[in-house]
């Protein structure tokens, strides 16, 4: 007989099946903004392919598998071998291999390379964060080598390619290849100067052994890396490669891997360099210098992977919303959770406005569009990143219990969600980044300031905002103990200011009255009542 007392009734269905892309809209308008328009056709038609396979139901698989399977580290071999390679579960290559396709490491030779990738890594990484890594230190590495002509060369050819290769052998036997980074070490952290690894030079120009260890080394099974070590004549950048030309393999131990929060797909790994043979990047005691604009591209991505999730995290409650009955109508009609929706949809918007907004200064490339990122992107790396936390938990919250459990794929979200606020330095790092552009460097203000400036007198909140900004600017005298004031107060009137200009003024206005004008509480859900928050609301449903 028939089961009669389980009827599932009022489940909204899977999420699945649809264009991640084209249903972003805020997404699909930045691109649109900053993108040349003889771009335009063949950017959609890339990105809506990447964003239906990124919502297909079986895609969707592979992120829940390789999140469930975590890499494993194998030291040696069954014949006792030490062989330190990193055992990852198939839905891992998959991913990788999609992304590398997808042209998410090539941006830096490419038509609008950047906003396409950024629009890319947006819609992509909502599958699963973890392949996010590997693709972000391949794509950043590139500007790092180009210190060096030589390099750049040979590598950038491999770093670009849209081949995955996972093979370990001498990366010129291979038709693409991926980078990792390795900078920070247990005694330091964030302060790389302290760091104790050391380089002594070979008789090769050029070449030298490293001696010591990294604490954070993410994407061990890399083809090369990154890394910083203490030179002769002081701090010096360092290409690793993971097997050498001969077919050897370097000396690559891995001592462990990170039990993480979450991320846990990707492998991060403690390494030991003993005799590890290295290739000089830039010059000696330059190595901070070199490696900036690499970290630069990592920070930028860190924005865009916090506003991927977000994103994700508000599509996935405005679809439960949207399906889900209670008390006598849909959750989504709701005042209360309406109100809830459209906030959480403010903070996901603004943070793709901004990320894209700097992903289009990347391909503009011009002395005043660099000038703005140098304060722009830690600005954004603090503020779109710190956000993302509180996004994910009221987001979880929007579908109840269900949201709690983990076939939801909100607890996913949320143990992801701190992750790019701590990597490639944390706020106090940023905040502190942004003081010394202000204080060193006033064509960075000055480009800022353009920015802004250009939804001047288009809403009297953003403009009191600006005003009250410029206040704070002008007293910098003991301005470390408020630099995370200052720093929220940068991103915030930036993001306004780009939601005037380009968002619905229903976005705009909301945007303005809650985070510029003060008329917010503090939690989700407090927006003014005389909004038109269904129109917001209805501006993020991810389906029609």
């Amino acid at each position: 007989m028939a089961a009669t007392t389980h009827t599932v009734t009022n489940q909204p269905p899977p999420l699945v099946g649809y264009d991640v892309f084209a249903a972003d809209r805020a997404l699909v308008e930045a691109v649109e903004r900053h993108l040349d328009p003889a771009l335009l056709d063949e950017a959609r038609g890339e990105l809506s392919a990447l964003g239906l396979t990124s919502g297909s139901a079986q895609v969707q698989e592979w992120g829940v598998l390789a999140n469930e399977n975590p890499p494993k580290l194998r030291t040696h071999d069954r014949y006792g071998n030490r062989i330190d390679e990193v055992e990852f579960h198939p839905s891992w290559h998959r991913l990788l291999g999609k992304g590398v396709s997808a042209g998410l490491t090539s941006a830096w030779s490419r038509p609008g390379g950047h906003v396409r990738r950024a629009a890319g890594f947006v819609v992509w990484t909502q599958v699963e964060a973890g392949n996010g890594c590997p693709l972000s230190m391949t794509h950043a590495a590139v500007p790092a080598l180009r210190t060096d002509p030589v390099l750049a060369a040979e590598w950038e050819p491999r770093l670009t390619s849209t081949v995955y290769d996972r093979e370990m052998v001498p990366a010129a036997q291979k038709p693409g290849a991926l980078f990792g980074m390795g900078m920070t070490e247990k005694q330091g952290g964030s302060d790389v100067r302290a760091n104790t690894t050391a380089a002594r030079p070979l008789a090769e120009d050029g070449t030298y052994e490293l001696t010591g260890h990294k604490w954070f080394c993410s994407a061990p099974m890399s083809d090369g890396f990154l890394v910083l070590a203490q030179a002769p004549e002081g701090l010096t950048c360092f290409l690793v490669p993971r097997v050498l030309a001969d077919g050897t393999r370097n000396v690559f131990r891995i001592q462990r891997l990170k039990d993480k929060l979450g991320n846990r797909s990707n492998a991060s790994s403690e390494v030991e360099f003993d005799g590890t043979w290295a290739r000089r990047v830039g010059d000696e005691g330059r190595g901070v210098r070199t490696i900036i604009e690499m970290v630069a591209a990592t920070r930028l991505d860190c924005v865009l992977g916090s506003a991927s999730l977000m994103r994700q995290a508000v599509a996935q409650a405005v679809h439960h919303a949207g399906h889900r009955e209670a008390f006598g109508g849909r959750l989504v009609d709701k005042p209360l959770m309406r109100n809830v929706l459209a906030d959480l949809a403010l903070e996901s918007e603004a943070a793709t406005a901004l990320a894209l907004r700097l992903a289009a200064a990347y391909d503009d490339g011009s002395e005043q569009e660099r000038a703005f990122l140098r304060l722009a992107v830690p600005a954004a790396k603090y503020w779109v990143t710190k956000r993302c936390t509180p996004v994910a938990v009221e987001a979880l919250e929007c579908l109840g219990g269900n949201g709690y459990v983990e076939e939801s794929g909100m607890p996913r979200l949320l143990r992801e969600s701190p992750l790019n606020s701590v990597w490639e330095g944390a706020g106090n790092v940023q905040a502190l980044d942004v003081l010394r552009a202000l204080q060193r460097e006033p064509g960075a203000l000055d480009a800022y300031l353009r920015e802004v400036g250009q939804a001047r007198g288009a809403d009297h909140r953003l403009d009191g905002a600006i005003k009250n900004l410029l206040t704070e600017l002008a007293d910098l005298e003991g301005v470390e103990g408020r630099a995370r004031r200052v720093v929220e107060r940068v991103a915030l009137v930036l993001q306004g200011s780009l939601l005037v200009r380009f968002a619905p003024p229903e976005v705009a206005d909301a945007f303005c009255a809650s985070r510029l004008g003060g008329d917010w509480g503090s939690s989700f859900g407090t927006l003014p009542h005389s909004l038109d928050l269904a129109t917001i609301v209805e501006r993020a449903r991810p389906v029609s």
